[in-house]
């Protein structure tokens, strides 16, 4: 007969029966049916994100409102890296048309009404824009000789998608009108354009003119000055607008729709434009008041013949000053 153990010797025994604890789930990482959850979790996240992306923005309208099935579409403007878009040989998704044109006469206010839809046919209201540079929808206007642009903020209308607007023209001829605007369903510039023919005698033509690179206005000297000549084609352009006074008195630059300087540039056939706003976007850090300079970039995509129009407000009054100049290939 064996001897009983001692209760030390049953301690002992029992700690070497027990058999080494398993490894807990924990330590070996997600179980089968956790990442089964992860998975369901995730799949319904991207359906979720799928599906938003796909329903209206609150506006009636998505973003595939804003595609077009063509060759030649728009590209979307990148405001980090401004370039020259050939409005008018590229397709939009937007339509811009004219209605109720009064005037329409050389010296005479001339209004009218425009109406924006997408390809498909929906009008393009307020609640489906976003405020840009302090406006929802800009209009770039041009005569063919480039020797009047005017600057337009058209106001909303009673029918879905119209809008109203009112200019001077200061020549005969066919304005050349861009619409300038970012759509809420995909937050980036678009455009579109249309004619309207302008009555009254002909009047002289503009010289054809030289190359400027500084304009004299009402004692203040404005220059804008490349980084380096000649400009080329698809090279970013760095530009710089500064302005001076005779007497070496204040610059009294003033902000106009939310920056100190806004720049458009046209070709000379008017087949699209440049809208350039400068980097210094801070109207709370207004520059120099002697020498104000602003800082802009373009990139020009073909060679040719160009004009810069600056759009400033100088004391309270609205400025446009002309800039002529050549793009190498």
């Amino acid at each position: 007969m064996k001897p009983a153990a001692s209760p030390e010797n049953a301690g002992a025994a029992s700690a070497t029966a027990v058999p080494p604890r398993p490894e807990t789930s924990a330590a070996r990482g997600f179980t089968p049916a956790q990442r089964r959850q992860f998975a369901f979790i995730t799949v319904g996240a991207l359906a979720v994100f799928a599906l938003i992306r796909w329903l209206p923005t609150g506006t009636n309208l998505n973003h595939m409102d804003f595609r077009v099935d063509a060759k030649n579409p728009i590209d979307f403007c990148d405001p980090l890296n401004p370039q020259f878009i050939p409005v008018v040989a590229v397709a939009s998704p937007v339509s811009l048309t004219l209605s109720d044109v009064t005037g329409a006469v050389a010296g005479e206010e001339t209004q009218a009404t425009l109406t924006l839809r997408t390809a498909s046919g929906k009008p393009i209201a307020p609640a489906d824009l976003v405020v840009t540079h302090t406006e929802l929808l800009h209009l770039l206007i041009a005569d063919p000789t480039l020797t009047d642009y005017q600057h337009v903020h058209p106001r909303p209308a009673a029918a879905p998608g119209a809008w109203t607007f009112r200019f001077t023209p200061r020549r005969a001829g066919a304005y050349r009108i861009f619409a300038d605007f970012t759509p809420v369903a995909t937050n980036r510039g678009l455009y579109a354009n249309t004619d309207l023919t302008v009555a009254g005698g002909a009047g002289p033509v503009p010289a054809p003119a030289t190359n400027t690179w500084a304009v004299e206005r009402d004692g203040y000297r404005f220059a804008l000055v490349p980084a380096a000549l000649p400009l080329r084609v698809n090279q970013v352009v760095d530009l710089k607008f500064v302005g001076q006074r005779h007497d070496g008195g204040r610059v009294p630059l003033e902000p106009v729709m939310g920056a100190f300087a806004h720049l458009v540039a046209f070709d000379a056939e008017r087949s699209g434009f440049a809208h350039l706003h400068p980097m210094e976007l801070d109207v709370t850090q207004p520059p120099d008041a002697l020498k104000p300079v602003l800082n802009f970039k373009i990139t020009f995509p073909r060679p040719g013949r160009y004009v810069i129009w600056a759009q400033i407000d100088l004391g309270g009054t609205e400025t446009f000053l002309p800039y002529w100049f050549d793009v190498a290939g």
